[in-house]
């Protein structure tokens, strides 16, 4: 198999790539670098196995020229991040809208089978009831900027099961729910490595509101297993699955925990939504995933714990030298 992976030099899908190389496909990286980095997939592109087009999914020629090379596609480029979202919404909205446009109707055009990572912002706010594939879904009548992130990825989804109806493609959904690991990067509102940052460079860990919403935090490790297992599994056309832990943490808890596990002096001071993105900024509570339909169509389940993702992000993070412009932060301020 040769395979298309749109931002596939970002966190995930760079796991993605290892793991298309390690089963034997070649694989052919569509990413502009705005979020991912090349050093995800450096080891990769002295094998010949990879090959990395720098360059946006809006460029129709070129999403064209990659799309008519592959097997099959992966579409994972977008806007990443809470942080990216609220400061540059615009420019977030139209990247996973028209995105999403062109990549999909070229893969319909070319025959080529997709799936579509979309989000389970799609959900709106959440009370800890599992949420089911096929439950009503309200964004609220606010709209803020993650709102609008999350109609923008209600569109992909929207497009890419009408891809199939419309068009006979062969496209899958699957909606992702809080997927952290090593490679993945604090700076656009990620909460694991922000806290793991904090604590390695000994700052006081930063919890927004009160530290009393939870989130369903997934390995990286199972994230890419259930990826690959929907894009190979061709009677799932059409489908939409959750795919996300059922395990909920307060954010709180989770800072303690990383406190704990990096052996951190460090304390924590909580900063107001408002202050931390922009006036009204509406947090989401809880946000718990029913993965029924996933387990039922591919047998997948998840192996790793929150545990385990907060040791390898540590693990990551200290080899890389992180925390080192946060200690130079605090030593100025001395």
């Amino acid at each position: 198999m040769k395979t298309l992976v749109t931002g596939g030099a970002g966190f995930i899908g760079s796991h993605l790539v290892d793991a298309l190389v390690r089963r034997g496909d070649q694989v052919v990286i569509l990413d502009d670098l705005s979020t991912g980095r090349r050093e995800n997939v450096q080891q990769h592109l002295a094998s010949g196995d990879v090959e990395l087009v720098v360059g946006s999914v809006l460029d129709a020629d070129l999403v064209d020229d990659a799309m008519a090379s592959v097997d099959a596609c992966l579409h994972l480029a977008a806007a990443v991040g809470v942080r990216l979202v609220v400061e540059q919404t615009l420019d977030s909205i139209r990247s996973n809208v028209l995105g999403c446009d062109t990549v999909m109707t070229t893969a319909a055009r070319r025959g080529r089978p997709l799936l579509f990572s979309s989000s389970s912002e799609v959900y709106g706010r959440g009370d800890g009831t599992p949420l089911q594939e096929h439950a009503p879904q309200s964004v609220g009548y606010r709209m803020h900027a993650r709102r609008a992130y999350a109609c923008s990825k209600m569109y992909g989804e929207s497009l890419a099961q009408s891809c199939v109806r419309e068009l006979g493609s062969v496209m899958v959904v699957a909606r992702l729910f809080n997927v952290v690991g090593p490679r993945q990067t604090g700076t656009y509102g990620m909460v694991l490595p922000r806290f793991i940052d904090q604590a390695l460079a000994g700052a006081d860990l930063t919890v927004f509101g009160d530290g009393r919403q939870s989130r369903c935090f997934l390995h990286v490790h199972d994230a890419v297993e259930a990826l690959l297992r929907l894009i190979d599994s061709d009677h799932l056309v059409g489908g939409i699955y959750n795919v996300g832990s059922s395990t909920p943490i307060k954010i709180i808890d989770l800072a303690q925990m990383v406190i704990e596990r990096t052996g951190s002096s460090s304390g924590v001071r909580f900063v107001p939504f408002d202050v931390a993105y922009e006036q009204g900024f509406e947090d989401l509570e809880h946000r718990v995933p029913d993965t029924t339909a996933l387990r039922d169509a591919i047998g997948w389940a998840v192996e790793k714990t929150i545990e385990d993702a907060v040791d390898d992000v540590i693990a990551d993070l200290g080899g890389r030298g992180a925390g080192q412009s946060i200690r130079a932060a605090l030593a100025d301020a001395d």
